[in-house]
Order: structure tokens, then C-alpha cells, then sequence
């Protein structure tokens, strides 16, 4: 598995793109590989998964985030459509604190967005019924 990881200006936020291997029947990707990641600078481990469907384009998902103890970093990634995705540091003491970035994130890219702890993250979807998969994750050092 190949990785392209982009930073995207704030310490921590990641686009992460997974290497496709596609021929007439369609395509394959590894979006996830604990050793892969790991060797790329990011050491994750799973805690939860959440898959959600908006209907329309135009819905507005956010901002979310959760406080310390219960904060945990987030894998974003869109199995059908695409959305505009924003993560704005939340972290006070943060020189970032305020400062935002956002990225377009599809299905047809197959792009992730990694948010870390710290961060509020909302969305918008910019075509009907898209698809997300979050993955919430107990960070373990990057």
C-alpha cells in the first residue's frame, strides 16, 4: 500500500490518499493499514466507526468536536459523492487557535481528511446522497 500524505497548514490535519488499483471491473483500495500508517508518521488505533447519508446537497453537518477525556481524532473519508470538509483548531493555548482549513473530499478521489484532537470538523455536502465513514480514533503518537 502507497500513501500520499498532504499537510493541510494546521499541525496535525492531513489529507491522506490511499493508492487505487482499478481495471474494468472497477477498483481496489486499502484505505486503512495500521503498519502503512504507522511508517508514514501516524500511529492510530480504532475506537469507533459512524457511517452517515445526507440526502441533499447543500446539508450542513458541524461544527463537532469533543472535550478531554473523552477528545478523539477523526478519519474522514466519502464512499459515494463528495462535501466540503472544514477543521478549525479549537485548542486555546493553540497559536492556531481560531485558524481553519478546508478541502474537498470524494468518492471519486478517494481522499481522507485525518482531524486530530482539538479540532471542531463540520461539512458541507456538495452532491445528493453522499456518504461518509467516520473513523474515531484514540490517538497514539504521530
Amino acid at each position: 500500500m502507497t500513501l500520499q500524505i498532504n499537510k493541510l497548514g494546521l499541525e496535525g490535519v492531513l489529507e491522506i490518499i490511499p493508492q487505487r488499483f482499478g481495471d474494468a471491473r472497477g477498483f481496489f483500495s486499502e484505505t486503512y493499514n495500521a503498519h502503512v500508517f504507522a511508517e508514514n508518521g501516524v500511529d492510530l488505533v480504532f475506537v469507533q466507526d459512524n457511517h452517515s447519508l445526507s440526502a441533499n446537497a447543500g446539508v450542513l453537518r458541524g461544527l463537532h468536536y469533543q472535550l478531554p477525556p473523552h477528545a478523539q481524532d477523526k478519519l474522514l473519508r466519502v464512499v459515494r459523492g463528495r462535501l466540503f470538509d472544514v477543521a478549525v483548531d479549537i485548542r486555546r493555548a493553540s497559536p492556531d487557535f481560531g485558524r481553519w482549513v478546508g478541502i474537498e473530499i470524494s468518492a471519486e478521489k478517494g481522499n481522507q481528511i485525518l482531524i486530530p484532537k482539538g479540532f471542531a470538523h463540520g461539512f458541507v455536502t456538495l452532491e445528493p446522497n453522499t456518504e461518509v465513514i467516520y473513523t474515531h480514533i484514540l490517538q497514539v503518537s504521530r
